[in-house]
């Protein structure tokens, strides 16, 4: 019998196994494909590598991570209990996206439930039964830093808080509790006083004074700092002690840098930017509003991202009298050290060093997630705008509060510089409020990492910081200015 030549079976024919892989090779080397053929070849190689989720009061934040770009899409239901519905494309309900479930928490402000499964054989489903109504954005990130594709969707408030009053009735908080404390503790003192064996009174004890609500340093009659034309100003209200209590109170901003996908600089042994001045924003923000009639409010107070011109809007928002953005940065050589004080510059930077900082810390907003084409466009653009309307008077009031926290810091650790530097930091450009950006310390050095750690020296740190924030008041008390509340 002749040999039978030897063929493929038909139900595994090797042609079109090699077509496929061939268009799946050109999508990933970028060739150019039909935008349905790229797309349709994209999602079917997609792979979660990784789900987030970083809930705040601002907004919530859910970021899927993939070695390819993920096909999405989402509403809203609009009868029953409110949620957002959200399909992938091409995905099976594996366990990177069942890690979703657990990484939800209790106190997350938007979202009270999450649920997956498979809705069609290639499609997931994502059901986020919501706290609130929201206002979902949904965008995607193309690979940066130590981050493959993402897939972000932000669930915001429909309804935005104002800033100002909230800072305001936290004020008024602090202030009642401050007194119910005194008041307590002067009714332990007269009960003491009056049982038996507790010795004749020997004076009359006055109540205690009301809380004093005016800083001490007295402003300065003059005309008031006029916000951004830009800036959204939050509705009017008519109550007259409300309003008093606003014109005297001064504010400052505190910037805790990075956050959230951005870590920002990262130390020798993994102690995280974002994580140390975060904690000594928070350390910042008791000290000062331990001061009467001085209000500290903070961009961030928690483990998420705030996009850079946001954090400049959140300050004219609450038209404050000062911004002071912390970081702790690394370079490129374990060897530099000390803390430097930055304000902005309009003619280049003072140094090379200042320059290469300001162009890590203004790509933040690329390794934090910020959506260049959705709305938030319009904003750069704005801010854009407001960079060159920067004006001389700022950066004079820059150089003098910088010099003033320099010298505070100079006195507690090393100094990188000794002299305020310049550069083109996006965070301080509010043409409206002197800003200044403090590097407290080189994160990449082991030494100043070790010190940044303990908390000790964290305290350190805050009560500089704030002495420098308190001398440059007293000797430039903020113009008078009516806050619109």
């Amino acid at each position: 019998m002749p040999p039978v030549p030897f063929r493929s079976p038909p139900s595994c024919p090797a042609t079109p196994r090699r077509r496929v892989l061939s268009l799946a090779s050109l999508a990933a080397a970028g060739a150019a494909l039909p935008g349905a053929v790229l797309a349709a070849v994209q999602a079917a190689g997609a792979r979660i590598v990784g789900v987030r989720l970083w809930p705040a009061k601002d907004y919530t934040r859910l970021t899927l991570e993939s070695d390819a770009p993920l096909q999405a899409r989402h509403f809203l239901t609009i009868d029953g209990p409110t949620r957002l519905v959200i399909d992938l494309q091409g995905q099976q309900a594996g366990a990177a996206l069942r890690a979703l479930v657990e990484q939800l928490r209790p106190d997350d402000p938007y979202i009270a439930a999450v649920r997956i499964g498979q809705y069609e054989r290639d499609v997931v489903r994502l059901v986020l039964d919501l706290k609130q109504p929201v206002r979902p954005q949904q965008f995607a990130l193309e690979p940066v830093a130590a981050y493959r594709h993402r897939l972000v969707f932000d669930l915001r408030p429909e309804r935005e808080v104002d800033p100002l009053l909230s800072l305001l009735q936290d004020h008024e908080r602090s202030a009642r509790a401050a007194g119910q404390a005194v008041d307590d503790a002067l009714g332990d003192l007269l009960g003491r006083l009056d049982a038996p064996g507790g010795g004749p009174r020997q004076a009359t004890v006055a109540p205690p004074a009301a809380p004093q609500v005016a800083p001490q340093v007295a402003p300065q009659a003059g005309p008031a700092a006029a916000p951004a034309a830009d800036t959204p100003r939050p509705p009017r209200r008519t109550d007259p002690a409300l309003q008093q209590r606003a014109d005297r109170l001064v504010v400052v901003a505190l910037d805790p840098g990075h956050g959230g996908e951005d870590p920002g600089a990262i130390g020798p042994t993994g102690l995280r930017e974002k994580d140390v001045v975060l904690q000594i924003g928070l350390r910042l923000r008791e000290r000062l509003n331990s001061v009467p009639g001085l209000r500290a409010m903070l961009t961030r107070d928690g483990d998420y991202f705030v996009p850079l011109h946001e954090r400049v809007r959140k300050a004219q928002r609450v038209q404050a009298d000062l911004f002071v953005s912390i970081h702790a940065d690394a370079f490129m050589t374990p060897q530099a050290r000390g803390a430097s004080v930055f304000a902005l510059s309009e003619r280049g930077a003072s140094s090379a060093a200042a320059r290469w900082i300001a162009a890590k810390e203004n790509a933040s907003d690329a390794v934090g997630g910020l959506d260049l084409a959705g709305s938030a466009i319009k904003d750069a653009q704005v801010l854009r705008a407001l960079l060159d309307m920067s004006t001389a008077a700022q950066i004079k009031d820059s150089l003098r509060v910088g010099r003033e926290v320099l010298a505070n810091l100079g006195r507690i650790g090393n100094l990188h510089k000794r002299e305020v530097e310049q550069a083109g930091f996006a965070v301080l450009k509010a043409p409206d409020i002197p800003s200044i950006l403090v590097e407290t310390a080189f994160i990449s050095n082991p030494q100043e990492e070790a010190r940044l750690r303990d908390e000790d020296y964290q305290q350190h740190l805050v009560e500089a910081l704030h002495g420098g924030i308190r001398r440059w008041l007293a000797r430039n008390p903020p113009l008078a200015r009516r806050r619109t509340v």
